[in-house]
């Protein structure tokens, strides 16, 4: 694996693989990897011969008051994981090289960011479609994977490079669990204690909304009802927001089917945790 930090010298690599005839995959990360993003890493394995990984915290997606200071970085440990699971290059740019100071163009989303995590931390998809923006245009990848466990996001990614007119395929690749079915994310690193017990209850709640579904129980409020209730048995967990939702619109849906998604957000002690699951599939 070559690690290039310079746009020009990552431009060169990926060209210099296309010259060669290889399919260009990419799977764009924040770093601190677990067997989450790896799994992308073999969906992209998979698809093309030429595998690059972006490893870039991205300050634009950050809040004031979010954790972009203490986000878990590994730079030598990403490196590791990320050649021995298969990466030709990974692209690991400091925020100069990615951000010119007097930057004044960004991408703004409309609509699909109106709920969920855009009304929860407002500015942060502005920032995320401006990073995969970049990132789509310095790689130039014939198919990019994103993890399912971010779902607006990858809504949102797919709704850019639609209406941009973007020349990459996108992949969606499932959510990675623990063995106690919570979705892995480096932001599990947080916890402690009795929190990482109660980080359970995100997935115990979609299981219980696909097992109402799947026993006939078919109305929104009722499943959102008996999510919320999943969670409030286990204790010491904030509800964000807990919805079931329309897969292409992200709106709630009034008649729900095996393609709604069961989407919910919490607070485990300090900890802000996401997740997600289609009603008709199964969450381990």
């Amino acid at each position: 694996m070559r690690t290039v930090a310079d746009i020009a010298g990552t431009r060169a690599a990926v060209a210099a693989a296309r010259a060669r005839g290889a399919r260009i995959g990419f799977v764009p990360t924040m770093g601190f990897l677990h067997e989450g993003h790896l799994s992308l890493v073999d969906a992209a394995r998979a698809r093309s011969h030429f595998v690059v990984m972006s490893i870039f915290v991205n300050p634009l997606q950050f809040g004031p008051a979010e954790d972009f200071g203490s986000y878990p970085r590994d730079a030598a440990g990403d490196a590791s994981k990320a050649g021995a699971r298969g990466v030709d290059l990974l692209f690991a740019p400091n925020d100069d090289a990615m951000y010119a100071a007097n930057r004044t163009v960004g991408v703004v989303p409309r609509a699909l960011d109106a709920r969920w995590e855009g009304s929860a931390r407002p500015g942060h998809f502005a920032g995320v479609l401006t990073v995969v923006a970049k990132l789509l245009n310095i790689v130039t990848p014939d198919i990019a994977v994103f993890g399912q466990k971010d779902y607006q996001q990858v809504a949102l990614v797919r709704a850019m490079v639609h209406d941009l007119d973007f020349p990459v395929e996108i992949v969606t690749a499932p959510t990675v669990r623990e063995a106690d079915g919570v979705a892995m994310s480096s932001r599990n690193s947080y916890l402690r204690g009795a929190d990482r017990e109660r980080a359970r209850a995100l997935s115990a709640a979609l299981r219980a909304m696909q097992a109402g579904y799947a026993a006939g129980e078919h109305e929104r409020q009722l499943l959102e009802r008996i999510g919320r209730d999943a969670i409030a048995a286990v204790g010491g967990v904030l509800v964000d927001y807990l919805a079931v939702v329309d897969p292409d619109t992200l709106e709630p849906v009034a008649a729900p089917d095996s393609r709604s998604v069961a989407l919910v957000a919490a607070r485990v002690g300090a900890t802000r945790l996401i997740d997600n699951a289609p009603l008709g599939d199964r969450v381990p």
